[in-house]
């Protein structure tokens, strides 16, 4: 008998315990995308701190306006009339007081949508802000990846990169938008609001990084089959971490130093890897893929579809539409001694 009621005592206070434990998904769900490296409500540049103040004006505004909606309904609902014994009779006093009420709501209803039109055009002036100090990136959209290029004061000072944007934090970055083939959007959440890439039309942001760190960008507008796997990095540095960063990225390719580098380099030309990609200061010259010059040194593959490491590059090269089905590079013959050759080589393009 004792042990049977010390179970089921056991049982009644598990209970609460397991009911606590599925609720808390539910509870937390709400919060889950407020915060992180991909998170409109996480700001870390001028420009995407402006827009959730922006957000949660509106939102404070609507909040109000529905609770009174619902309040004044639920008045109505349980007020208790009784039947007129003329229903058809005009009844001045009311008719006067419904009148006053109506103008009244009116009026409230012209000053909210001024003062929050009057909200969005302030907003407006910080996020569509120009500066003429402003660093310049050009970007184009591809299906399924980012084409960067860094523009300096001269040629000798201009380079192109892909899938990876660095940048100086606390200075303006100017982005200009194009496209090569579909409509695309350049996003990143962190720092900036939305901006599509038309094809034939030149858009252009502006937004700056407070915070130093990594943010993911994503393509915000459907663009083909790959659409979810056309991501980006925005790493912002300081400044003068970020001025070395360029300084190297201007540089052309090293040679390899190694023999297996050297076979790795000369099986790139061979299987016909430099058709597509250009690897500066070498005989690799094509523009139909991203730029490997410096690739040894990003943080993904294959426009963010996986982490740089030997073992996803090494897979993206023997069997890319394995991995990302439908892009547009092609699946090359080639042996295991051969993959690793190039493998050895592309890693070294730091």
């Amino acid at each position: 008998m004792t042990g049977s009621a010390s179970h089921r005592g056991a049982r009644r206070t598990s209970m609460p315990v397991r009911m606590r434990t599925a609720l808390v998904p539910f509870v937390t769900l709400p919060l889950a995308a407020c915060a992180g490296r991909q998170s409109a409500l996480d700001p870390h540049g001028i420009q995407s701190d402006q827009i959730l103040r922006t957000l949660f004006v509106f939102l404070m505004i609507a909040a109000i306006v529905w609770l009174a909606v619902v309040i004044v309904l639920g008045i109505g609902l349980l007020r208790r009339k009784r039947a007129a014994e003329r229903p058809l009779a005009l009844h001045l006093p009311f008719e006067q007081a419904t009148g006053r009420v109506v103008l009244g709501l009116g009026l409230a209803t012209l000053v909210i949508v001024l003062g929050l039109s009057i909200v969005s055009y302030a907003g407006q002036r910080t996020v569509f802000a120009k500066d003429d100090s402003a660093l310049t990136l050009k970007i184009i959209g591809h299906q399924w990846w980012w084409e960067v290029h860094y523009e300096g004061d001269s040629p000798d000072r201009s380079f192109v990169t892909a899938n990876e944007i660095r940048i100086p934090t606390g200075q303006p970055v100017k982005v200009e938008l194009e496209s090569a083939d579909v409509i695309h959007s350049f996003w990143v959440p962190s720092l900036t609001g939305k901006m599509d890439l038309v094809t034939g039309q030149a858009n252009e942001l502006q937004f700056t990084a407070k915070n130093a760190g990594v943010y993911r960008g994503q393509c915000a507008e459907f663009c083909g089959l790959q659409h979810a796997h056309m991501a980006f990095a925005v790493l912002a540095l300081p400044p003068d971490e970020f001025g070395r960063w360029r300084d190297h990225e201007n540089q052309s390719a090293n040679s390899p130093a190694d023999q297996l580098g050297k076979q790795g380099e000369q099986l790139f030309r061979a299987r016909g890897c430099a058709l597509c990609h250009n690897i500066r200061g070498t005989l690799a010259g094509g523009q139909l893929g991203p730029d490997l010059t410096h690739v040894g040194s990003r943080t993904t593959v294959a426009a963010g579809t996986l982490p740089m490491a030997p073992a996803t590059l090494g897979a993206w090269i023997a069997d890319p539409q394995h991995i990302k089905p439908g892009n547009f590079m092609p699946k090359m013959p080639v042996q295991s001694d051969e993959l690793i050759a190039i493998l050895h080589y592309l890693e070294q393009l730091k």
